[in-house]
């Protein structure tokens, strides 16, 4: 298990984290929540704004593929895939690679790209439905603290079950009063978030062992 950021190549954002806050209700918190058309195409204030596929997954995987030794011979789960893009990424830099993903939601699934469909599913991160030890890799970036926190430590448990070598999540959290305040006010859907320490002891109880970062906004 190691604290590793293997997002460092990809495009940061600036966040105007006070500028959102001030602008953010419950209604949008309740329509995120949904993880429907608006969560991925409507107004920023409810999720991305606009979720088409630009390439930017491509460094990523690049530093996945190195760091895990990732072959056409590997297999790879993505949780919390939304339409794809990293899957197809995956597919596109490593031919032959075994891939899979699963989201909660059914918007994203029926629009996922072409090329993944067929490898991707509506479903809960708390309930995999896939046998033990199936995967290489299991990723989830920044997915499983949607979840409340019975259910999170479920999913984290299945990412364990599922993964026959290598895990790599990313989860909401901060080191810091500061980044705690900014993490509670850009948070839109996110039910479970923590600091970093806590994640560490959450990851001990559910006996946890592959590797992790964190988003902070």
């Amino acid at each position: 298990m190691a604290e590793i950021n293997l997002l460092d190549t990809y495009p940061k954002e600036n966040r105007d984290v006070e500028g959102r806050f001030k602008q953010i209700t419950k209604e949008h918190h309740k329509i995120a929540r949904q993880f429907g058309e608006e969560f991925f195409e409507g107004d920023r204030l409810v999720g991305y704004g606009g979720y088409i596929y630009d390439g930017r997954w491509a460094s990523v995987v690049k530093r996945f593929r190195d760091h895990y030794g990732l072959t056409s011979e590997s297999s790879v789960l993505d949780i919390g895939c939304a339409k794809g893009f990293m899957l197809h990424d995956f597919q596109r830099i490593i031919p032959g690679i075994k891939v899979a993903g699963i989201d909660i939601s059914a918007y994203a699934i029926a629009n996922a790209k072409e090329s993944v469909k067929a490898f991707a599913r509506v479903g809960n991160a708390k309930e995999l439905p896939f046998p033990d030890k199936s995967f290489d890799l299991v990723v989830s970036i920044t997915t499983l603290h949607n979840l409340p926190i019975k259910e999170c430590k479920q999913a984290i448990r299945e990412v364990q079950r599922v993964s026959r070598k290598h895990a790599f999540i990313t989860l909401d959290s901060w080191r810091n009063e500061y980044e705690c305040e900014r993490m509670i006010k850009w948070n839109l859907t996110a039910l479970t978030y923590m600091s970093v320490e806590d994640w560490k002891k959450l990851f001990t109880e559910v006996g946890y062992t592959g590797d992790y970062y964190w988003f902070i906004p």
